[in-house]
């Protein structure tokens, strides 16, 4: 992913954001493109590192750091378990199916208004909440944890700690080998 030279949680995020708006872009600008679908395997890919990421450590220093915390991070892991159903059923389809231009359209509705919430709600209140330190640290702990994260959604994994910081890093083994075996490019 492209970026800053930060690493604070905000800036991690919101680059991340940046990227896959970028994805978004040239999916909606060039849909006859031949690599269509490897454009969607990739954003896919990404979306999932970036939702693990969160899940593992934004959403429980929101719960640490704000009032309203849990109800945020349920409402957020909430949007991520719907994101990662659609993700899901697109994986299964291929472009020119009208399926897939369908649920293509729901991803990139649902992605960007889960983006909007969080860079208007979200992060300028954890930017608030947290020392710079802490947002250091957890910006530096996001980009270890994307490292690491499955490639592919798996809608019925825990989301929450502690199950999710065990599961993640055997799913995301799982998706690498049949990244390899597919020849999916992540």
């Amino acid at each position: 992913m492209t970026g800053s030279t930060r690493t604070d949680l905000i800036t991690v995020i919101t680059d991340d954001h940046r990227d896959v708006e970028r994805v978004f872009a040239e999916l909606e600008g060039e849909p006859a493109a031949g690599n269509r679908k490897d454009v969607v395997d990739h954003v896919i890919a990404e979306l999932v590192r970036h939702s693990v990421a969160e899940e593992q450590l934004m959403y429980p220093a929101a719960r640490k750091y704000l009032d309203d915390g849990d109800e945020i991070a349920d409402h957020e892991i909430e949007e991520h378990a719907e994101a990662e159903k659609v993700m899901k059923q697109l994986e299964r389809k291929n472009p020119g199916e009208p399926e897939f231009e369908e649920l293509l359209g729901k991803l990139i509705a649902d992605v960007r208004h889960h983006i909007k919430e969080e860079e208007t709600d979200l992060l300028p209140r954890l930017r608030e909440a947290c020392s710079a330190e802490e947002l250091d640290r957890l910006g530096e702990r996001v980009l270890a944890a994307k490292k690491i994260a499955p490639t592919r959604p798996h809608p019925g994994a825990p989301s929450t700690p502690p199950a999710n910081l065990v599961l993640a890093p055997g799913a995301a083994f799982v998706d690498k080998i049949r990244d390899a075996l597919t020849g999916r490019k992540s």
